[in-house]
């Protein structure tokens, strides 16, 4: 008994020290994250969180919105310097990502980020702008324009979610955690050794078929995920929205606000022609473009024809907006 009693004791100390050894190294990996990524904008309370958000240029305002385990130099990598020339831009991580963070207790939801970048456009002045939404970013820009309406003018969706998935994607697997302890544990554990260990895969499936852009780390922002607070987010983020998806899709058909989407036909992470028929199916006359062998991270890899993609959304956009100034006056 007295020798059982010794060998869990060992055991337990063992497990605490290869924990703790885990958690010191996470915890470096934020620090040298933090340096070699660093924040790019300026920040703003709303809803008690603390975004994050980049405003340059000057022109018609386009508001973007990055997809799950993204962040705002997913756009600022290849389309800032595209576009702000023309626009103002404005990008901002979502609550729980990036440099942004989320009280401990705030939904995560579609409608509740929605709703948070709802007041954020507020704080900002930004006058119905063209918003731009990635992937799970998209259906965010649906839930703004749906419960919002009069704050957009138009929707250009690039690869965006617009049904509930039938299974979670392989790269993603690891952040479908429901449980806020055991994510929590997770983060600050295994989380950050096995990011790294998996990264080539992982970037792969983003990315494939096209390469993986090779400065995706840095000025893409890639990084930052290796940050626990990160994976934490992502994976609330993951889990929150599955009912949501299938209420917004029966609203779709109601939305009155012109969409557009751009999508690869090789997106290895959403399936392109369910999600887009989702939309389809009930915005007959949404405008639909496809890259011939994009993958998913088409705002990167394909970053000319997403740019042009968004200029010619932004130009309607602008032009519907001064045609209301006129008949006011």
């Amino acid at each position: 008994m007295i020798v059982s009693a010794w060998i869990v004791c060992l055991g337990l100390v063992l497990l605490g020290l290869v924990l703790g050894g885990l958690a010191l190294f996470s915890a470096w990996t934020a620090r040298q994250v933090e340096k070699a990524v660093p924040p790019l904008g300026r920040f703003i309370e709303v809803d008690g969180s603390r975004i994050h958000y980049l405003d340059e240029g000057s022109g018609p305002p386009i508001l973007f919105i990055h997809g799950l385990a993204g962040q705002m130099r997913n756009f600022t990598h290849s389309l800032l310097e595209r576009l702000k020339n023309d626009y103002r831009v404005v990008i901002l991580d979502r609550p729980g990502s990036g440099y942004s963070t989320r009280p401990p207790h705030a939904s995560a939801t579609i409608g509740a980020q929605a709703a948070t970048i709802s007041r954020f456009a507020e704080a900002l002045g930004l006058k119905q702008p063209l918003v731009v939404g990635h992937s799970l970013g998209g259906a965010i820009a649906l839930a703004l324009a749906m419960n919002h309406p009069e704050q957009v003018n138009r929707l250009a969706l690039i690869a965006p979610v617009t049904r509930r998935p039938d299974k979670v994607p392989a790269v993603f697997k690891g952040l479908a955690i429901a449980s806020p302890l055991v994510r929590r544990l997770v983060a600050w554990t295994v989380a950050v050794p096995l990011s790294i260990k998996n990264r080539d895969a992982a970037l792969g499936s983003l990315f494939g078929p096209q390469p993986v852009t090779r400065d995706f780390a840095t000025k893409g922002g890639g990084l930052l995920f290796l940050r626990p607070k990160n994976f934490i987010g992502a994976s609330c983020d993951l889990v929150a929205p599955r009912e949501d998806l299938d209420a917004m899709q029966e609203r779709y058909a109601g939305l009155k606000i012109p969409v557009g989407v751009l999508y690869g036909t090789d997106d290895g992470i959403l399936e392109t022609t369910a999600h887009c028929e989702a939309l389809a199916s009930k915005l007959p006359g949404a405008d639909f473009e496809l890259i011939e062998g994009g993958g998913h991270m088409i705002l990167i890899s394909s970053a000319d024809r997403a740019a042009k993609f968004i200029a010619r959304m932004a130009q309607r956009a602008a032009n519907e907006l001064r045609s209301a100034d006129c008949e006011m006056t």
